[in-house]
């Protein structure tokens, strides 16, 4: 299948096979989604079995009591619609700024992925339009606050719920904001007035610290990669070895992420001139590298890793059915805490951890190009006249702030618990809340690699006449295609910042080493 195809072809929910591409494919790309072909079978088949216990005069959760600590009411038959109508309603209490679309649209996937599965007892009627205004491109308003990441992303599933039955905000597949009534009608889609159990399943699972994480993880692979592309360079244009970088010394500590990252280290450095000037051990003093450059592998390595292992556990929980009750396999209606968002929870704080150490040790090899003291012979600040210009003086101030607040976002959210309803949730993941501020490091990360690689670019340069390896030119050539990356008096820097970000974030950076290198890890 080629990759116009890959991107084009529906994504299919329900059938337990949903990706941590496919989550990306929906959320940025807009690709269909449609359902397995077994779902509304099996989404037929336990509404039967809620509708069974609707008239049992014993109390079943969600089906015929309140909620959290409200469960030990009895409701009447005749009140249940208005009961699934009031939880949703009341629940949709989201404060704050409006969360990302790609974000809503993930947690709105993962949601119908749940609901296709079959496990829920949500009507056929229901998965199908909920599946038609995500296919319609209409996303509701969410809030940044509002969830404690257990009994699910309450607030912010309501708020989606909520534009099922046809009220609350949302913003049409053109980004405009208005009722949802309007943005439903518009499209075709008919509201749905919620039966039994079906606001509670539409509201209590993880899906939207999942589908964060979802989402970071895809953008932490391109960004360890690109990591080690700007590390590279930072070692070549500071007249550090190559050496270090050896596969069998890597092959001494079998860290996997560790091995890989070394791997495209050496590529980057294959064929420099620069580097082949300082081979020569007597001409070339130097013992050793500072950490920064000779433990490059290392920490980039550790992040693979964590990648890795968040990876296991999204792919764990994309493979779950997440809602209290629960219809089990052999048709029990169960209560159960898989709701929790623990599992999540932690690996998202993980991922804040190692974003930050990557943004340090980036920040640190910044800085050694532009003090003269440890640069190895380029001018302070990688300045045209110093004293009369700064260089790239003020671009390192900027790294360091981001630095700064990405060790505060690293400080885990899991540890957090405030107990809610009446005591009855005595113990809160607030994985909603680790996924948020983990989206704000992964930003920050993107940030200081770009400026870590308009240091070396600009630093290469300063080399001449000797010349980069070519895959360094090549992303030296990239990043002049959108900015400035050229020595020179000084210029107003913040566009060229704000350009290599961009080429990091799209993935030209990688393209451009790649199409010298071939694959990188």
């Amino acid at each position: 299948m080629t990759h116009t195809q890959t991107l084009h072809h529906p994504v299919v929910v329900g059938d337990g096979r949903l990706s941590i591409d496919d989550v990306v494919r929906v959320a940025r790309h807009g690709a269909a989604v449609e359902l397995g072909p077994t779902a509304l079978d099996s989404v037929r088949a336990t509404r039967a079995t809620i509708e069974g216990l609707a008239e049992d005069t014993v109390a079943h959760y969600g089906v015929s009591t309140g909620f959290g600590a409200l469960a030990t009411r009895h409701i009447p038959t005749e009140l249940r619609t208005q009961l699934q109508r009031s939880l949703v309603r009341s629940h949709a209490a989201g404060a704050g700024p409006e969360v990302e679309r790609e974000v809503v649209r993930a947690l709105m996937l993962l949601r119908i992925n749940t609901l296709a599965t079959g496990r829920t007892g949500v009507r056929a009627v229901t998965l199908e339009t909920y599946l038609a205004i995500l296919n319609a491109g209409i996303t509701p308003v969410v809030h940044e606050y509002g969830s404690l990441g257990c009994s699910g992303d309450l607030a912010p599933l309501s708020h989606c719920a909520l534009a099922l039955m046809g009220e609350g905000l949302v913003r049409d597949d053109d980004g405009e904001v208005m009722e949802a009534a309007e943005a439903l009608s518009a499209a075709g889609i008919e509201p749905v007035e919620l039966a039994e159990k079906e606001g509670l399943a539409l509201i209590n699972g993880t899906d939207g610290m999942l589908g964060m994480l979802c989402l970071a993880i895809a953008d932490l692979r391109q960004l360890v990669t690109t990591a080690d592309i700007a590390a590279a360079m930072s070692v070549e244009g500071l007249l550090g070895t190559d050496d270090v970088f050896a596969a069998d010394l890597h092959d001494l500590r079998p860290q996997p992420g560790q091995a890989r990252s070394a791997e495209n280290m050496r590529k980057m450095l294959s064929h420099s001139p620069i580097r082949d000037s300082h081979r020569d051990p007597e001409a070339c003093t130097r013992v050793q590298d500072a950490y920064s450059l000779r433990c490059a592998p290392q920490v980039a390595g550790g992040a693979r890793d964590t990648i890795d292992h968040a990876s296991r556990v999204a792919e764990w929980e994309l493979a779950s059915a997440i809602d209290n009750p629960v219809v089990t396999l052999d048709g029990r209606v169960e209560s159960n805490g898989n709701f929790h968002g623990a599992p999540v929870a932690y690996v998202l704080d993980f991922l804040a951890i190692v974003a930050a150490d990557l943004a340090s040790i980036s920040e640190r090899r910044t800085d050694r190009f532009l003090d003269k003291a440890r640069n190895n012979g380029l001018p302070p600040f990688l300045a045209d006249d110093p004293g009369v210009d700064s260089g790239l003086m003020i671009a390192q101030y900027t790294q360091a702030a981001m630095v700064s607040e990405m060790k505060r976002l690293a400080v885990p959210a899991s540890v957090d618990s405030i107990p809610s309803s009446a005591m009855q949730e005595d113990h809160v993941s607030m994985g909603w809340s680790a996924a948020r501020k983990l989206r704000r490091s992964v930003d920050a990360l993107t940030r200081v690699v770009a400026i870590e690689l308009v240091a070396a670019s600009r630093g290469l340069q300063l080399r001449a006449p000797l010349q980069p390896s070519p895959a360094s030119s090549a992303v030296i050539a990239a990043l002049a295609e959108v900015g400035n990356v050229a020595p020179g008096p000084d210029r107003f820097l913040a566009p060229d910042l704000e350009a290599a970000y961009e080429a990091v974030l799209d993935g030209a950076v990688v393209t451009a080493a790649e199409a010298v290198t071939g694959r990188l890890n």
